[in-house]
């Protein structure tokens, strides 16, 4: 049976067995869909904020002690994913995340209210506008659920992820320092370079990506909890904001600070945007390792086929006996992904108005998706893909005797010109470099192989 609940506009019908109010309802009427909802990680950060604003309320007397406390343990519910179900409200509303907050608000009204024994949702004697949402406005409690949000998934998810693959990479790259291979330019032959050293660039780009992001996150920790509508704090206790914003990091375990002027955060949004900027950067640095590994593995016979790919999968559902590379299509499909969700967050954060962003559910959407996205696959990468790759020793040694771009050593003995004669006489003669030049009389084979020795690219461990 269907319940009737009330809001300023009027009646209207609930599901009996949700913890929704009125502006929900409303909400899942006059907005369109498309199947997209907010992103759990928002979710659960609105119900710490809820929490610890009911907490700090009753400390500084403007919320009843008993209230508080149902506001309390409801909220920790919100916060610990257990009402996930009734946070139903589309992305495509309000700009400012009115829906979203007023949806959070009248579960946790809807479920205090069931604590209390007065039933599921309902105004008494938890109201989901003078209570939960006290001190309060969806325009600063919107963008620190987001800080919040991205910090923690950040810390928890994406960190740990690059870590794992910066080890990953780092220890391949210190199993393969002896292999010397043929480099390449432009997709064409060039000098040899040691795998180690090749497997540590990639490495070292994972730890550039990760400290740009872990850069961005100190300026998420400025929060504008307590600045309610415009950023002055009206409708809030004079202390709230402090000691709203101290009881949230407690919580949180991130060193969170209120904004000396809540208004920076409130009608834009800089720290996400910046965040954004370094996931985008990231994405970058993980496609070209992903499409580096793609290229050294492709074959097995008929391509480079210098890397060996773990077999995590049949890779076609025609031919018998193939591995394709998954993992670095995953990545690669991911990094696009970040890379377009960039985007979106660039133009959302470009739409404040005077006081007020109007496209925060966009931006918060976008942002959270490329931390998840990013951290699930650096992560599946690391322990499905690098982990396992192998090296085909003797096809890398094959290459690397055929290549004629060792000549570039030639040249400070015999000029450019002359080498690129020898070149184009081992290239149109189909032998070997060595033999070409020492049939030319060039250089004895002797002396050809001394000048290799000597340029040689360092292997082993990088310093």
């Amino acid at each position: 049976m269907d319940r009737e609940e009330h809001d300023s506009l009027g009646a209207i019908v609930v599901p009996h067995d949700r913890y929704w109010g009125a502006q929900t309802a409303r909400a899942l009427v006059n907005f369109p869909s498309g199947g997209d909802t907010f992103p759990p990680p928002l979710v659960h950060a609105l119900g710490r904020i809820k929490r610890v604003a009911a907490i700090t309320n009753a400390t500084l007397g403007v919320l009843p002690e008993p209230l508080a406390g149902l506001i309390a343990r409801a909220a920790a519910e919100v916060a610990d994913g257990e009402l996930d179900d009734h946070v139903v409200v589309p992305v495509w509303q309000s700009g400012s995340g009115t829906q979203l907050n007023m949806n959070v608000n009248e579960v946790i009204a809807g479920r205090a209210n069931e604590l209390a024994g007065r039933g599921r949702g309902g105004r008494e004697p938890v109201h989901p506008n003078d209570h939960v949402n006290r001190s309060q406005s969806s325009n600063d409690v919107i963008p620190t659920a987001l800080h919040v949000a991205a910090a923690l998934e950040v810390r928890d998810w994406l960190l740990p992820a690059l870590d794992s693959l910066e080890d990953a990479l780092g220890e391949r790259a210190a199993a393969f320092g002896d292999v010397v291979k043929t480099g390449r330019t432009h997709l064409m032959d060039a000098l040899p370079v040691s795998l180690g050293r090749e497997l540590d660039a990639w490495a070292q780009l994972v730890a550039i990506g990760r400290r740009r992001v872990a850069g961005a996150m100190d300026e998420l920790l400025v929060v504008p909890l307590g600045g309610t509508a415009v950023g002055t704090g009206v409708g809030a206790p004079p202390d709230f904001a402090r000691r709203a914003v101290a009881n949230l990091a407690a919580d949180t375990g991130l060193a969170l600070r209120d904004a000396a002027n809540p208004l920076v955060h409130q009608a834009a949004h800089p720290a996400p945007l910046a965040l954004s900027g370094a996931l985008r950067d990231l994405a970058g640095n993980l496609r070209k390792i992903a499409d580096d590994v793609r290229l050294l593995a492709s074959g097995p016979r008929c391509g480079l086929g210098e890397l060996v790919l773990p077999a995590n999968e049949p890779g076609s559902s025609a031919m018998p006996g193939k591995v394709n590379p998954t993992q670095a299509e995953s990545l690669v499909m991911i990094c696009k992904q970040v890379m377009a969700c960039d985007l979106a967050c660039g133009l959302a954060a470009a739409a404040g108005h005077l006081e007020l962003n109007t496209c925060r559910p966009l931006l918060a959407c976008n942002l959270l998706h490329s931390i998840r996205l990013l951290a699930e696959g650096a992560g599946s990468f690391a322990t499905r893909c690098v982990a396992g790759l192998e090296v085909d020793r003797a096809r890398i040694t094959a290459t690397l005797e055929r290549s004629l771009m060792l000549a570039t050593v030639l040249v400070p003995r015999l000029g450019y010109d002359r080498t690129a004669e020898l070149v184009r006489t081992a290239q149109d003669s189909g032998v070997s470099l060595r033999e070409a030049v020492v049939a030319d009389g060039a250089l004895s084979g002797e002396e050809f192989d001394q000048l290799m020795r000597q340029a040689w690219p360092r292997t082993g461990p990088v310093a």
